[in-house]
């Protein structure tokens, strides 16, 4: 498996962008921005991340980031992660934000265990005006709320 850059186009990254966000408007607001590093397997993409510059100096945001089904849990999605911040650091960002779902458990834990921490909630992220289906759930969890996470590039 190797990582590099992606600069093809990114419609074919689609399936992977749904993964990560389940909002088609959403996704097509952001599908263009930023960098898109890729995982591939041979010619296979099999994950993806996206780093956009957030406007304030230094700060970097992983704006997407999936990995296909049948490849998750092989430790693909902290080497994005991984290559993530060297990309950053190479571009002198300081620190690196991500933003998930309150309600996706298994993205908490991960986000954490890849050295972020905590730092803000947003509420009422998730509904039918950000794309959103009322009454959207994960893991049996109302879909509502959004924690933003971030992680100090000169910590480690």
């Amino acid at each position: 498996m190797q990582i590099e850059r992606y600069d093809g186009n990114r419609e074919i990254l689609l399936p992977l962008f749904a993964l990560a966000d389940d909002s088609p408007m959403q996704v097509s607001s952001y599908i263009d921005e930023g960098e898109v590093l890729v995982a591939r397997e041979g010619n296979r993409i099999i994950g993806h991340v996206q780093l956009i510059e957030t406007g304030e100096g230094g700060v970097f945001e992983i704006k997407s980031l999936a990995v296909r089904p049948a490849r998750q849990s092989e430790g693909l999605g902290r080497a994005l992660v991984a290559a993530a911040v060297t990309r950053c650091r190479e571009r002198h960002g300081r620190r690196l934000i991500v933003a998930t779902a309150a309600a996706d458990i298994g993205n908490l834990r991960f986000y954490q265990r890849q050295g972020f921490r905590m730092s803000r909630i947003v509420q009422d992220a998730f509904g039918p005006s950000t794309g959103y289906p009322e009454g959207s759930a994960v893991n049996g969890i109302p879909l509502r709320d959004q924690v933003v996470f971030e992680r100090d590039l000169g910590a480690d």
